[in-house]
């Protein structure tokens, strides 16, 4: 009898973790359609090879990239500055110099290999380019935001370790960006604004999203319960400073007096960010995360459904998310010439790098989306987990 209670309660502990973790990943916004590195998908999580990160590496920066310069008629050859954002791979040569061998490039090509930037980096990149267009006139610059996950799935068991294997997935993007006014006509979206900030300074913000190790030598990332916290108070800095150079005049002065009186009286004002922002591109990095930025932010259902279809169908892909969430809103044809794009993106250290886009025309290319497009936002309540969520609950009662 005693064997058997013994049995039957390590049974019931081990039911109990799994259906536990079961509902983290239904929380998790995630969806059953999402995409993960080979290695993963063939059970070899624990013995990755350099070959399974190169595969994983190429399939995404290749393929987009292929088919960006057939898209623009852009040649390798033209390409005058390269940046890369992949945070978790760092071979030798660098993905840049992979890239540059494989397209041919020019020996004057400047390169730059971001790493260690997280799911902000693609903005990093932007910013980077940037500033580099103020003293190099008429240039062509690519930037190719992608991960490697499989490098650094987690296979130990601390919970807090765990999530990231739920949220992150595979997946990328590669875009040109030029300062030469002769492709005004054939741009899509115009730079605008962009700051960046970082509150690395703060040591639980610091320590909300760091890669470490757990008890037993696994390695992978710690997501602690204060990563929410850190990044409202980034993106409250950052806001500070964007949002006075966004918004029209009259409303940053509305709020001014608004909030004046409203603090005599102890009451709460508002700014309006849709009297100078469209649209809403918030970095899809985790049901928690896109709920507080859209609570905070007063967005509604609709402003931050891209985010969240992006979130369901493909999964946090760090530093190439934002890009899903604005294919998302090109294929579902809201973008409009003049629109303004607000993105936000969210990444270790902590940072908060949000910059704004200027729509050049309507745009409705259905992109990464064509394959389901037509049929989202699905409905989630039939999500294949939801199932299993019941089940928990039933033996939890």
């Amino acid at each position: 009898m005693t064997i058997k209670s013994s049995k039957l309660n390590q049974t019931t502990y081990c039911l109990e973790k799994f259906l536990d973790r079961l509902c983290t990943i239904i929380n998790s916004g995630i969806g059953d359609e999402t995409y993960g590195p080979r290695n993963i998908l063939e059970g070899r999580e624990k013995t990755p090879s350099l070959a399974d990160g190169f595969s994983e590496l190429d399939e995404a920066t290749f393929d987009t990239l292929d088919r960006l310069f057939v898209r623009t008629g852009i040649s390798p050859s033209e390409i005058d500055i390269l940046v890369t954002t992949v945070s978790l791979f760092t071979p030798v040569p660098s993905v840049t110099s992979r890239i540059i061998n494989r397209y041919k490039m020019r020996e004057n090509v400047k390169s730059f290999n971001l790493s260690g930037m997280g799911c902000s980096g693609s903005v990093v990149g932007i910013d980077l380019v940037q500033q580099l267009f103020k003293s190099h006139q008429n240039k062509f610059a690519i930037i190719v935001s992608t991960e490697c996950m499989g490098q650094n799935w987690y296979s130990g068991k601390e919970k807090s370790m765990m999530l990231s294997n739920i949220l992150f997935r595979s997946g990328g993007c590669s875009m040109i960006l030029t300062n030469n006014r002769d492709f005004k006509n054939k741009a899509i979206l115009k730079l605008t604004q962009i700051v960046r900030t970082h509150h690395g300074s703060s040591d639980e913000a610091y320590g909300s999203c760091i890669e470490t190790e757990d008890e037993l030598g696994y390695k992978g990332f710690y997501l602690s319960r204060s990563l929410s916290k850190a990044a409202g108070e980034a993106l409250t800095l950052n806001l500070k400073t964007l949002l006075p150079k966004t918004l029209p005049f009259w409303e940053i002065l509305r709020y001014l007096i608004s909030s004046y009186f409203r603090k005599k009286s102890n009451s709460e004002s508002r700014i309006n960010l849709k009297t100078g922002i469209d649209h809403f591109c918030v970095h899809p990095g985790g049901k928690a995360i896109v709920d507080k930025v859209g609570e905070n932010l007063r967005l509604s259902k609709y402003d931050v459904e891209p985010t969240r279809m992006a979130l369901y169908r493909f999964g946090n892909t760090s530093s190439g998310g934002l890009w899903y969430v604005l294919g998302y809103m090109e294929a579902k044809k809201r973008l409009k010439k003049g629109d303004k794009i607000l993105m936000i993106s969210l990444g270790a250290g902590f940072k908060c790098n949000n910059c704004v886009w200027k729509v050049m025309k309507n745009l409705e290319d259905q992109n990464v989306w064509k394959d389901c497009i037509a049929s989202y936002p699905p409905n989630m309540a039939v999500n294949p987990f939801v199932k299993m969520q019941r089940m928990n609950e039933e033996f939890s009662g």
